[in-house]
């Protein structure tokens, strides 16, 4: 039996509309994303950099570490196979009730470059991270006399020549605060399936091209890796200045906007590493509350991100994924237009 030519019209426009819509906006997307990725200068530029003009200002790292005993010990070995000269590392203990400091000490060995400062409350109008940050800043010999100030995580991994190809792009560039975007670890399932996901989502909000643009620019920082010349760092007020953000970066890059600094955010591209979430639960926490504060807790701004997440990663993909069967389901019985219709379904499900 044949179908009448209207209703197949009909049908096949509104099988069409998913798949289509589907494949025009993830494309869309993907080349504005892969355009960034493609102008937006690597760390592989520093080491360039450094090559031709070594640094040589007083660097002093200040990590923050919370019950961090299953990552402490490797972020100690990286620093210690760091290569740059004038280099301090301050380790903050934050109220720790596992052997983070046993491990790190035992790590550390007698190497006179680390200095360990142990913070045993937080004052409650304090985010617990941004305070034990300060703490190190204000109670360290190492930061005191630093020209510059780097602020990493303790899920975080140093190649050698990171911090000195950083240091070279930020004096290149006459930055006053430079952000790397981290290489991620992907070992386990949700790092592999839902992390590209999160991390994409991201980057489509706070593209990397508005963050280093001279006009127009939307702050952005990875507290993960935050490097501050220290006349900066003091003209914005530091730390304390941001003391209730529970992503101190955003809340920094957006003072170094409003105090008309420059600033500047960078590809890792392998020479810094970094396992944001050890396990499901702790990265769904996490990017919940890094999606909010990106938002910055707008309650509209964060809906109509999240209505469009959910067209984009779950409506539109399952209506593409309908298309097939339904296509088949409505016109197997009609071999003239069903099988070549079939056809543009498996088409636009490859792609």
């Amino acid at each position: 039996m044949s179908i009448p030519y209207w209703l197949v019209a009909i049908v096949a426009s509104a099988l069409s509309v998913g798949p289509i819509a589907t494949i025009l906006l993830w494309g869309s997307v993907w080349i504005r994303l892969e355009y960034w990725m493609r102008v937006v200068p690597t760390l592989r530029l520093g080491q360039n950099l450094t090559a031709a003009d070594p640094p040589s200002g007083r660097v002093c790292v200040v990590v923050p570490a919370y019950n961090e005993s299953h990552v402490i010990a490797a972020l100690v070995r990286s620093l210690r196979g760091e290569t740059y000269p004038r280099l301090r590392v301050v380790l903050v203990l934050d109220r720790c009730t596992d052997d983070t400091g046993s491990l790190a000490r035992a790590e550390i060995a007698r190497d006179e470059r680390f200095e360990i400062v142990e913070v045993d409350a937080c004052p409650a109008h304090w985010s617990a991270k941004v305070h034990a940050v300060h703490a190190g800043v204000t109670r360290s010999k190492g930061a005191a006399d630093a020209d510059y100030l780097l602020f990493a995580d303790a899920d975080t991994l140093f190649s050698p020549g990171c911090i000195a190809a950083s240091v070279a792009m930020l004096r290149h560039r006459s930055l006053d605060m430079l952000s790397l975007l981290s290489t991620l670890t992907h070992d386990t399932w949700f790092e592999r399936v839902v992390q590209t996901a999160a991390v994409f989502e991201l980057m489509r909000q706070y593209p990397l091209t508005l963050a280093n643009s001279l006009n127009g620019r939307r702050p952005f920082a990875n507290g993960q890796f935050m490097l501050f010349t220290r006349e900066a760092y003091g003209a914005v007020g530091g730390h304390e200045a941001v003391k209730r953000a529970l992503l101190e970066d955003l809340a920094l890059a957006r003072l170094i906007e409003a105090k008309e600094r420059k600033s500047g955010v960078f590809i890792a591209a392998g020479l810094f590493h970094c396992r944001m979430y050890a396990d499901w639960a702790e990265f769904q926490r996490g990017w919940k509350r890094i999606y909010t504060e990106a938002a910055n807790r707008n309650p509209r701004r964060l809906s109509l991100s999240a209505r469009w997440m959910r067209w984009l990663g779950t409506i539109l993909p399952a209506w593409m994924l309908s298309a097939g069967p339904l296509g088949a389901l409505v016109f197997a019985g009609d071999t003239p237009t069903g099988w070549p219709l079939l056809s543009l379904w498996s088409v636009a499900l490859l792609l």
